[in-house]
């Protein structure tokens, strides 16, 4: 291994697809909870729709983490 950086554009491209990962797993959630799940097990769809909410934040903060700004 080398100590040389990783370049800014590849790190950006590594963030962007963390960031939209997460973001359609949110979405897909969400979907599933409110279109599918709901049908069975209500329950089952707010703890869906509680992991979705605490997905977006993480994105945000994931997708900026260690960059100097």
């Amino acid at each position: 291994m080398t100590d040389v950086k990783e370049s800014r554009s590849r790190r950006q491209k590594r963030r962007q697809r963390i960031y939209f990962t997460l973001m359609g797993t949110c979405l897909l959630l969400i979907l599933l909870a409110w279109n599918v799940v709901r049908l069975w097990s209500t329950t089952a769809a707010v703890v869906m729709s509680a992991i979705a909410a605490v997905i977006p934040p993480t994105a945000a903060i994931l997708a900026n983490w260690g960059e100097d700004g």
